[in-house]
C-alpha cells in the first residue's frame, strides 16, 4: 500500500501600516507587490498573511497578482493579544552598526517589546538612521511569524532616560556591568515587567552604575564571562523573555 503523507504548506507573512478592521480589500506597496508576486512567483488566488505589527493576523486572497500594485481581499482578520508581562532593553548604541543591527534582529525574533537606544558616558556613535533599524525589526518579525512589533524608541541619554517613564514603571529593574560587586541572577516573572541596561564598550562609568542603583536597578550578572555589548543584550533577552 503506497502512503500519501500531506505537509500542511505556512502562509507567508507581510507587514501593513494602519490596518482597519473595516478594510475588505487592500493595495500592497511596491516593495511587498514586488516580493509577493516577482520573488515569490505568487499568482491571482493564493493566500497570505498580513499583520499590522499590533496584534492583527489578517488571511488575505490575491486579486489582482501586478508586481507593483498587489490587490488582495480580507478573508479572515483575528487580533492576537500579547498576554506576557512586557521586557523592555535599554542598550548603548555601539561603534559597530552591524552588530546593534544583529542584536534587534535577535531580540525581535526572541519577542522583546521594547528596546531603547541608549547615549552613555563612555558610547562611541552617537547617530543611528531609525528607518532603516525599523526595517530590520519588521523583517526579524515577519521571519519569526510574530504579529508584534518591538517598539523602538528614541535616542536618548542615560541621565534622561532614567527620568522617563518606561523605566519608572517597570516593576523589576536591572543594570548589568563589569564592576566588582555582588550581583542577582535575572529572576523569572510571571505578572510583573521587567527592564535591564546594557552599557556600551568599556561597561557604564562609575557614575552612571551608581545613578541607576539609586533610581532602583538590582545590579545583573549575565553569566561568568564578560560579553560584548550585543551579546549580553542577547542573553539578557532571552533570559527575560523566557521568564516572563
Amino acid at each position: 500500500m503506497k502512503t500519501v503523507i500531506f505537509l500542511s504548506v505556512q502562509l507567508p507573512y507581510f507587514y501593513i501600516d494602519n490596518f482597519d478592521t473595516s478594510q475588505k480589500d487592500i493595495v500592497l506597496n511596491e516593495e511587498t507587490s514586488k516580493y509577493a508576486v516577482q520573488v515569490l512567483r505568487m499568482k491571482k488566488g493564493e493566500r497570505l498573511h498580513l499583520t499590522d505589527g499590533k496584534g492583527a493576523l489578517i488571511t488575505a486572497e490575491i486579486s489582482e497578482d501586478n508586481r507593483k500594485h498587489c490587490s488582495v481581499r480580507v478573508k479572515e482578520c483575528c487580533f492576537l493579544e500579547n498576554e506576557n508581562p512586557k521586557v523592555s532593553i535599554a542598550i548603548s548604541l555601539l561603534k559597530n552598526s552591524n552588530r546593534f543591527e544583529w542584536f534587534l534582529e535577535k531580540a525581535t525574533e526572541i519577542g522583546i517589546d521594547f528596546i531603547i537606544p541608549l547615549l552613555c558616558e563612555r558610547t562611541e556613535k552617537e547617530k543611528f538612521k531609525i528607518g532603516r533599524l525599523r526595517q530590520i525589526l519588521i523583517s526579524a518579525m515577519l521571519q519569526s511569524r510574530q504579529v508584534w512589533l518591538p517598539e523602538l524608541c528614541a535616542l536618548v541619554s542615560f541621565n534622561d532616560f532614567l527620568n522617563q517613564n518606561i523605566f519608572k514603571t517597570a516593576a523589576k529593574k536591572y543594570i548589568a556591568h563589569c564592576a566588582d560587586c555582588e550581583k542577582n541572577k535575572l529572576i523569572p516573572s510571571q505578572n510583573e515587567s521587567s527592564l535591564i541596561l546594557i552599557g556600551p564598550e568599556g561597561d557604564f562609568s562609575d557614575d552612571e552604575i551608581q545613578m541607576a542603583l539609586n533610581a532602583g536597578c538590582l545590579p545583573a550578572t549575565l553569566g561568568n564571562t564578560r560579553l560584548r555589548t550585543e551579546t549580553a543584550g542577547m542573553v539578557a533577552a532571552v533570559l527575560l523573555k523566557n521568564s516572563s
